[in-house]
């Protein structure tokens, strides 16, 4: 599969090899209509502060789990957050609020998992000035935006920008598609955060501090039944195991599984994959154990037992305290 290839090649690979090569002509294409695409941008400056979570680079590095850690810190300290998200791949492109029942190919499965998660107003939009603007019409007490995704989204005006890496890092260092950035590392520098594990070699500006991400696994909980949870020592003793993820990085999360003492049979699927049962009949006679964005699009589907293990994002205290300084030193639209 191609996408498999070129994530091979983006993160393993020093070094473009000599078949990526062939893909120059691509690389000088995306970076001028980068460049086009931010100059012709007209940044649209919301009432409140927001925050972008965002990264540098193609697929997931653990941006959603980072926001709903910063929901939760923001509402303890009496901030009233709300979230915007782009909803990649739903099937609709109007701007829509998102419920924890809403239909994961309507709104996208990330926001979903935020409405479920985070108890703080979700909406969803393409352009993502719109769909703040009609969040704070809708709930005038928010008073905070956190978006996630969205920092190469230039049209919606931001007061704090947080770069998020996974242990990948930014592979070899290169833009689409000869590597996996979307940004040239000096981007970094323009940032007021970068979060992830690893980080010293991130360090693109003595004045951008750096905040360790960690990813928590908590219980597994039953798909279609989150009050019955089990610990991983419970599940150990089952003898036919399977895991599936589709995320950006699969390899993460059978990762964490094996930490835990469940070595699986693994089948990835690419980000935002749509489940149908048959992508899950290899392992009906067995237990499935996947993460909360794939159960999200899973919860309607006939496919035995399923475990599903939620993850919190762990990240210093002194980090929020950033963002409220910065947020709060905001001047008014």
């Amino acid at each position: 599969m191609l996408s498999r290839w070129l994530q091979r090649q983006w993160f393993i690979q020093r070094r473009p090899t000599p078949a990526l090569w062939l893909l120059l002509p691509l690389h000088g294409l995306y970076v001028v209509l980068s460049a086009f695409n931010r100059w012709l941008a007209r940044p649209v400056r919301l009432p409140v502060p927001v925050v972008v979570v965002g990264n540098i680079t193609v697929g997931g590095a653990g941006k959603t789990p980072v926001t709903l850690w910063l929901a939760q810190q923001l509402k303890r300290l009496g901030w009233r957050p709300g979230i915007v998200s782009r909803g990649y791949g739903r099937t609709t492109d109007d701007v829509r609020e998102v419920t924890s029942l809403a239909a994961p190919d309507e709104v996208g499965d990330e926001p979903v998992l935020l409405a479920r998660r985070a108890a703080v107003p979700v909406y969803v939009g393409q352009r993502r000035a719109e769909a703040g603007l009609k969040l704070l019409a809708a709930h005038p007490e928010v008073n905070v935006i956190l978006c996630d995704d969205g920092l190469q989204h230039y049209r919606l005006a931001r007061d704090v920008e947080l770069a998020v890496f996974d242990a990948r890092g930014a592979g070899n260092g290169w833009r689409l598609p000869l590597g996996p950035l979307r940004e040239p590392l000096s981007r970094l520098a323009t940032v007021n955060a970068i979060i992830g594990p690893k980080l010293k070699k991130f360090r693109a500006s003595s004045s951008v501090p750096l905040y360790a991400l960690e990813l928590c696994p908590g219980r597994f909980y039953r798909l279609g039944n989150p009050a019955q949870t089990a610990s991983a020592s419970e599940l150990a003793g089952r003898p036919k195991r399977y895991a599936v993820a589709g995320i950006g990085h699969p390899q993460r999360f059978f990762q964490t599984l094996e930490d835990l003492g469940l070595g699986c049979e693994t089948r990835s699927f690419p980000d935002h994959h749509r489940y149908c049962p048959e992508d899950l009949a290899f392992a009906a006679d067995g237990i499935v154990l996947m993460t909360e964005k794939d159960a999200v699009k899973c919860q309607s589907l006939n496919i035995g037992e399923a475990w599903v293990l939620p993850v919190e994002a762990e990240l210093p205290s002194a980090l929020v305290d950033l963002i409220v300084e910065k947020i709060r030193g905001r001047p008014l639209a």
